[in-house]
């Protein structure tokens, strides 16, 4: 870009900033940089830059930029939930497709700022992932990169098998530490006898865990537990230090994502509403006006088959603004609205919601249809259907799309299955069924992490089947 095009865009940033300030966005300071199509698909790629290495995101790599080297899709922006955030602009941009990614990135970081989901987020997640790749490269010069690569495979195919609490979890464990601590008996008379009682239950335990060799221990975790990654990582009995540090960092990076795919409706609305809002208050001549106005309706239109999450985000939230600032003289009665309270509630919502309570919450008859909203799916393996146009049943349907982000809910139900320390797995049906060519595949990388026989209760038409793998032949029953 020309030095004049960049000091003209570092005051649109300045402007852009004051304005959206203007309207109570409260952002964490936010660096932007001019990046080509190369830098922007490697990040975009790889989520955050500097992360390890995988084939698979090489792979996306070279979908997303081969996509775009032959005009098919195009990506404007990338931002990076950390303090102060980073937000990438593609160099081929026009100064308004600037203008709207740099007032829509700062929607994102707002987002990311204020959001409860987001409230236990490392915000240092870039120099992390740094270091991860270091540690990964260490292995791989030590163990082989093929080695290394085979493992992650393993580890990849049920990253997202964690618990979107997990930090709950761990606070608890913090604050039980703590209560012992305070309930140990310090400087009293009878300290001796406390001690003595510790030896000696320590002792117990030393000696019931001596009876079975290292790799034999039965997991003392309580069970179900969600977390299927935190659980092998901590309680498989084959896995060398190497690789339980391996599973620690990719559940450390997912973490960081879980949020973002709690609320990837409310986040792209939320941004997209505010883009809109913040460019209109610009000094833009009428050409700019045209091209912000094709522009801001490409990213929120309807798509043909599918969902688009920027254009329902972005309805839902005009949606509750309208009815909190006009309410009806039922909602003025049932729920005591006053109106002209449109604004805070957006802002209200914003803090407190995931995208399930979001829908669950504020997607009404009316929104659905005007949106047109519906179920279908395909009958007979020969055409989709439309099989639903119920609000409720179209609203719960979302819910349901989006409840554990889509994937099978999975537990641990028993980590010494057969007091052979086998693994026994359990898919909290409700109403879908395993992909059985996926689940097959899935028991094997759980098989390379756990290392002894793997079990997986499911339901196949309508009646109770577990799955078994034992590493080298599948058997349902």
């Amino acid at each position: 870009m020309l030095d004049l095009e960049i000091r003209n865009l570092e005051a649109a940033v300045e402007q852009i900033w004051e304005v959206a300030r203007g309207f109570g966005l409260d952002p964490y300071p936010t660096n932007f940089e001019i990046v080509p199509a190369t830098v922007m698909y490697e990040v975009g790629s790889y989520a955050l830059p500097g992360r390890y290495s995988h084939w698979t995101f090489g792979k996306a790599y070279h979908r997303m930029k081969t996509m775009y080297d032959f005009g098919l899709s195009k990506i404007y922006e990338v931002v990076i939930n950390t303090n102060p955030a980073y937000g990438f602009l593609l160099e081929t941009n026009s100064p308004i497709q600037n203008k709207m990614v740099i007032a829509h990135v700062l929607g994102h970081v707002d987002f990311f700022k204020n959001n409860t989901y987001f409230s236990k987020t490392n915000r240092r997640m870039v120099e992390s992932v740094s270091t991860h790749a270091q540690r990964m490269i260490e292995y791989e010069f030590k163990y082989g990169r093929k080695t290394v690569e085979r493992f992650l495979d393993a580890v990849l195919a049920i990253e997202e098998h964690i618990d979107p609490y997990f930090f709950i979890k761990r606070d608890i464990s913090k604050a039980e530490e703590k209560r012992r601590q305070l309930q140990t008996p310090n400087d009293g008379p009878y300290d001796d006898l406390w001690l003595l009682d510790t030896i000696e239950r320590e002792k117990r335990e030393l000696s019931r865990d001596n009876k079975r060799t290292e790799n034999e221990k039965a997991p003392k975790e309580r069970l179900p537990e969600k977390d299927l990654l935190f659980y092998i990582m901590k309680n498989s009995p084959t896995l060398k230090d190497w690789q339980r540090d391996a599973i620690a960092m990719v559940h450390e990076e997912m973490e960081y994502f879980v949020p973002q795919m709690q609320t990837k409706i409310m986040n792209e609305g939320w941004a997209s509403i505010w883009h809109a809002r913040i460019m209109r208050e610009l000094d833009l001549s009428d050409n700019e006006h045209i091209e912000f106005a094709n522009l801001h309706s490409g990213v929120v239109s309807p798509h043909k088959g599918q969902l688009n999450p920027y254009y329902l985000g972005y309805k839902i939230y005009e949606d509750i603004e309208r009815r909190w600032n006009e309410p009806s003289t039922n909602e003025k009665e049932r729920f005591g609205r006053p109106g002209s309270e449109g604004r805070e509630k957006i802002f209200e919502v914003r803090e407190m919601e995931n995208d399930v309570s979001f829908l669950r919450n504020y997607l009404t008859e009316d929104l659905c249809e005007e949106l047109d909203l519906f179920v279908y799916q395909l009958v007979e393996e020969e055409e989709w259907t439309i099989t639903e146009k119920r609000w409720e049943r179209v609203r719960d349907q979302l819910v349901s799309n989006m409840t554990n982000f889509g994937f099978p809910y999975l537990e641990v139900q028993d980590g010494d299955y057969n007091g052979n320390r086998e693994l026994y797995l359990k898919h909290r049906y409700e109403g879908t069924e395993l992909d059985l060519r996926y689940g097959r595949k899935a028991l094997e990388h759980v098989h390379t992490l756990w290392g002894r026989a793997i079990h997986l209760e499911t339901v196949i038409d309508e009646e109770s089947t577990v799955l078994h793998f034992d590493g080298e032949s599948h058997v349902e029953d």
